[in-house]
């Protein structure tokens, strides 16, 4: 098979689109900014879907659903919010279609206007909330810990397959609590949970922060931020967890009576991943032949591809496949053992390294009469040729290696391209020379923020949780600043 994506080095964006497709993950749809995601895309969101599933259970909480549509006057109510989503709303004004007139198709019956128009939901807060305040009465009713895997709409003019899309799919907490202290406890704790996703199973490596006021999510009093940094240098924001205060129970009147029998308001979290998950998986890892998949999200951890000429030899091939196969599949591996005679050996060998498949086993003639395969590793495509006897339990080790490998790449790479600087002149230097992350003093304030993202399209990712105190000046005022911060050009 010819090499079928653009090279990094000559359009790292047209690379990306290229895998995105190629690798038959997802593809653009006959809406305009919205996608359609395929088979083996969608089999990778459904393995990151299920560990975030279980992770979620695991600190508490439960999944339910609510509308799709939100009445225009929730919205409204909380001032930040609706500001935050206005340009990205798409509205329903209409419930019915009648026959055009003219006999041209159909049109919007005039008649059938709604009483109050509904806002595809773009975010849930305030369906939600105006639930809760039918849901919570007393101190006992909480803390309410439920979380909702659903699709959202948010009218993106200028998109990109999985990245930035009309439509999207996503997971969205939403908590209620009776103290300001475990709702924080809460927000941080969900940040754990994504930090900890990130890096064990997508094996990318993320920095934890603070987002600016002026980053915030709409309606927070505080937003915490995953940020991770893609191979073209530039920021990927990951996933976040808002501590909303007490903004959306005051706005929906929502209270509860305290042990003391004070009536209190209650205290609120959101926090979400998206399918964006998926570009940042793929932009993190993979190389010019393909995806480079982390073992513990690809669909298909190892495949066997039967090498033969006569059928003969592919029925005693197989029946070796297949053993294996049983045994990886005791052990928790997913096999795929591709006896198809469609395809050669060697259009499958690059279309498995173009889907990323962790691992690929060759087996020959010459191999059953050796009793060995051949193994080629995805991420470094490298080849050995190993004893077929006990191969299993190498397997699984192997996979290991690979996942902590790719883990121990990704951090390498980040590592080296995250740099310091001290003055604004260096910054720009490096920003439009190298990328990556730039650790710089800011003097805290929204002018020299936007003073910064007008003139150089950088913006501050976050404030690390982990970061130094360390005291120094402003790189644009030289005011005094605490510490610093980390900049990026972002998607």
């Amino acid at each position: 098979m010819a090499k079928v994506l653009t090279p990094r080095s000559e359009s790292y964006a047209q690379w990306y689109n290229d895998l995105v497709i190629k690798a038959g993950l997802a593809e653009n749809s006959a809406v305009r900014g919205c996608m359609v995601i395929k088979p083996y895309g969608y089999a990778i969101w459904e393995k990151m879907q299920r560990v975030l599933d279980d992770m979620f259970k695991e600190t508490g909480h439960q999944n339910a659903y609510f509308p799709l549509f939100i009445p225009k006057s929730f919205f409204s109510k909380e001032a930040d919010h609706v500001e935050g989503f206005a340009k990205e709303c798409a509205v329903v004004t209409h419930y019915r279609l009648k026959n055009n007139p003219d006999g041209n198709g159909v049109v919007v019956d005039p008649e059938a206007k709604l009483e109050e128009e509904y806002i595809v939901r773009p975010t849930s807060e305030t369906i939600i909330w105006n639930t809760y305040k039918d849901w919570i009465q007393s101190y006992r009713d909480l803390p309410i810990k439920v979380n909702q895997w659903a699709n959202v709409v948010r009218w993106e003019m200028r998109t990109r397959l999985f990245l930035r899309t009309a439509e999207f799919l996503w997971q969205e907490g939403h908590t209620a609590h009776a103290t300001r202290e475990e709702a924080i406890e809460e927000t941080e704790t969900m940040l754990k949970v994504y930090a900890k996703f990130a890096e064990n199973f997508m094996a990318m490596p993320v920095i934890q922060g603070y987002k600016t006021a002026s980053e915030r999510f709409a309606g927070a009093v505080e937003t915490l931020t995953i940020e991770a940094l893609m191979q073209d240098g530039k920021a990927l924001q990951s996933g976040t967890s808002h501590f909303l205060g007490q903004n959306f129970a005051k706005v929906f009147d929502v209270k509860y009576a305290s042990k003391e029998g004070h009536e209190e308001y209650v205290w609120a979290t959101s926090w979400g991943v998206s399918t964006r998950l998926m570009g940042a998986l793929i932009m993190c890892h993979s190389d010019d032949n393909g995806l480079v998949l982390p073992p513990k999200l690809a669909p298909i951890q190892v495949v066997i591809v039967p090498i033969y000429r006569k059928e003969e030899e592919l029925k005693q091939i197989v029946e070796k496949a297949d053993e294996i196969a049983a045994e990886l599949k005791k052990l928790g591996v997913s096999v795929k053992v591709d006896d198809d005679d469609k395809h050669k050996p060697g259009w499958k060998f690059a279309q498995y390294e173009l889907q990323g498949v962790p691992l690929r086993l060759a087996i020959g003639p010459r191999d059953l009469k050796n009793g060995t395969v051949e193994l080629a590793r995805r991420d470094t495509l490298t080849k050995e040729v190993i004893s077929a006897e006990g191969i299993e339990k190498h397997i699984s080790k192997l996979l290991d290696d690979i996942q902590e490998s790719i883990y121990n790449r990704a951090i390498s790479y980040r590592e080296e391209n995250t740099r310091t600087v001290e003055s604004y002149d260096e910054f720009k230097k490096v920003l439009d020379e190298k990328g990556g992350f730039i650790m710089a003093h800011w003097d805290g304030t929204e002018e020299t923020e936007e003073k910064i993202k007008q003139e150089t399209k950088a913006t501050i990712r976050c404030l690390p949780i982990d970061g130094p105190i360390e005291p120094g000046k402003c790189m644009v005022t030289g005011k005094p600043s605490e510490r610093r911060v980390v900049f990026a050009r972002a998607y």
